[in-house]
């Protein structure tokens, strides 16, 4: 992919978040992750994001940091998170999973959370002090290029932001940067499995509603082990099937009868473990940066 396809779709992606966290600070509207969906209404009805989390969990953070949220599983509820550890939220949005996760490693632990967009920065950073939690840092900076040391988080989560990259290898081998020997990457993605029509596959809109980025699971595996994962497995939270496709792809000018048997099965929320190795090597490729 060329450099100006990827700086498209980054500005795609950045655009529509702003949008997504400008509604909720304005009139409390739900984002959708299904394109350009939350603007026909269908946001309350999204497959992807709905019913994520449970009531305990929403209690415990502020309404707009729900309504922010554009993610696709819960990595707070099953990533292993203990006190004292410090954990990375790449592409943090409105802050939830931040704020879950502050309250799971406690006072002696810390979040991070990383976002591009400024939009969503200022409502995590509101949905902080409203929360009165003091544990968290919320940072401005792209996913392909961390602004943390290497070596100096125990455990990165991310929720349905990954596929939205244009340079996932990127992506994976920053994580390997930053984590600790030992550390673990434990996040909700998008995949598919098996082949995707083109015209999805270009979609600007349904790259930034978390479907066309998202990549199959055994070249997820690929590219986790290229960077110097191990223990790497993919666990299938949420399979979409033919009904689903009204949701995501009915506002963008896709014929959903049409297209719908072929995407039934094929698309899957999935919750993505790997493992930093304890005692990395030179030969674990992206133990510093030489993959491309």
């Amino acid at each position: 992919m060329s450099v100006e396809n990827r700086q498209e779709i980054r500005e795609v992606v950045k655009e529509k978040y702003g949008q997504a966290a400008l509604r909720v600070m304005q009139d409390g509207s739900k984002a959708s992750c299904c394109g350009s969906n939350a603007a026909t209404g269908i946001a309350q009805t999204d497959p992807i994001t709905q019913g994520l989390y449970d009531d305990t969990e929403t209690s415990e953070v502020p309404s707009e940091a729900v309504l922010a949220s554009l993610g696709c599983g819960n990595p707070t509820a099953l990533a292993r998170l203990n006190p004292g550890e410090t954990v990375l939220d790449l592409g943090s949005g409105g802050g939830i999973d931040v704020l879950l996760s502050a309250r799971r490693v406690g006072p002696t632990g810390k979040a991070y959370g990383l976002d591009m967009t400024d939009e969503m920065l200022a409502l995590a950073r509101e949905n902080q002090r409203k929360a009165g939690i003091e544990n968290v840092e919320f940072l401005k900076g792209e996913i392909e290029e961390i602004p943390l040391p290497d070596n100096s988080v125990d455990v990165i989560i991310s929720n349905c932001v990954i596929n939205l990259s244009a340079d996932k290898g990127k992506v994976l081998r920053e994580a390997y940067r930053v984590l600790k020997p030992g550390g673990r990457l434990a996040v909700s993605d998008v995949v598919t499995r098996g082949e995707i029509r083109p015209e999805i596959r270009k979609s600007m809109l349904l790259w930034a509603g978390c479907v066309a980025g998202a990549l199959g699971d055994e070249e997820y595996r690929q590219k986790l082990a290229a960077a110097g994962f191990e223990q790497i497995g993919i666990e299938p939270t949420r399979i979409y099937r033919a009904e689903d496709a009204c949701g995501c792809f009915g506002a963008e000018g896709i014929d959903v009868d049409a297209i719908a048997p072929e995407v039934d099965g094929k698309f899957m929320s999935a919750f993505v473990r790997a493992v930093k190795p304890s005692n990395p090597t030179d030969k674990d490729c992206c133990a510093p940066t030489c993959c491309n």
